[in-house]
């Protein structure tokens, strides 16, 4: 199947997203607003305020502990499962409260899409993978779940690799294969956001880059937040970068301007990194 094709494929999944729907709400996707979060009384996160821009891929680095992942977890609120966690402030998606009273969390998570660091395909076949969250969403049949499985595993550049053997365990696939499965997983269930935490950290040169050249598909049609430790990542596939230290956030703006002239000397010397680690 050729690359237009996939992406044809790609565009009747996400055609009934209602990121669609919400395009005359301006161009915002996730904003935060005055965040806190404490994992009993320390402080992970302080006073967060920013913007994200819909189908523009954001890259969160810093040091290790800064906070970034703890961020990314408060968009689909995966830190309500931490005990002791508690959150101030708010998260605005797509011009809606996620953190107001009585807020319907299962269907946060199908609109908010996770990949973690470690693929996690379920321990089934490749095919019941991608299906397993469009069976929780509703009776399909046979013949639309087929389709929208195919279009998911169209879009992740697996169809061809693996549609000879869909009854196939997941675990059987490679380790690149397995996180191009996950992003499969998450989005055929058409989110609105997706959100990557490291996820090409334990991939090999060859499956981190097919999962870049995904990541650069997917952002015609997903709003993404990704995590890295690498910054030739971030510069190379994010359109927005943001910085964090010690809980918080630094510095927060165009990927070129961040790595050609950042306007924080914190900034400076972590992108730098001068002396081979990065000092305050």
């Amino acid at each position: 199947m050729s690359e237009g094709q996939q992406l044809k494929l790609l565009g009747s999944v996400s055609s009934g997203s209602s990121a669609g729907e919400t395009a005359l709400q301006g161009n915002v996707a996730v904003s935060v607003e005055s965040l806190s979060l404490y994992y009993g009384q320390s402080c992970a996160l302080k006073n967060i305020n920013l913007e994200l821009e819909r189908r523009r891929v954001a890259a969160f680095v810093g040091p290790s502990g800064c906070g970034k992942s703890a961020l990314l977890r408060c968009f689909n609120r995966l830190n309500d499962l931490i005990d002791d966690c508690r959150i101030e402030g708010d998260v605005v998606i797509e011009g809606e409260s996620i953190y107001g009273s009585g807020f319907d969390i299962p269907s946060l998570r199908r609109r908010v899409g996770m990949v973690f660091q470690k693929p996690n395909p379920f321990p089934r076949s490749i095919y019941e993978n991608v299906a397993y969250g469009l069976r929780l969403q509703g009776n399909l049949k046979r013949s639309e779940l087929d389709e929208q499985v195919e279009s998911a595993l169209c879009a992740t550049g697996l169809w061809d690799e693996v549609k000879h053997r869909l009854k196939d365990s997941a675990l059987a696939l490679s380790g690149g294969q397995q996180q191009r499965l996950i992003i499969a997983r998450a989005i055929a269930v058409e989110p609105q956001i997706l959100l990557l935490d490291e996820p090409c950290s334990a991939l090999d040169p060859t499956a981190t880059l097919k999962i870049e050249e995904l990541i650069y598909k997917l952002k015609d049609w997903y709003t993404i937040v990704m995590v890295t430790h690498n910054l030739r990542q971030a510069a190379r596939m994010s359109d927005t970068t943001a910085f964090f230290y010690q809980g918080e956030l630094v510095e927060i703006g165009d990927t070129a301007q961040i790595f050609r002239e950042p306007g924080n000397k914190l900034t400076e010397a972590y992108i730098t990194d001068r002396y081979g680690h990065f000092k305050a």
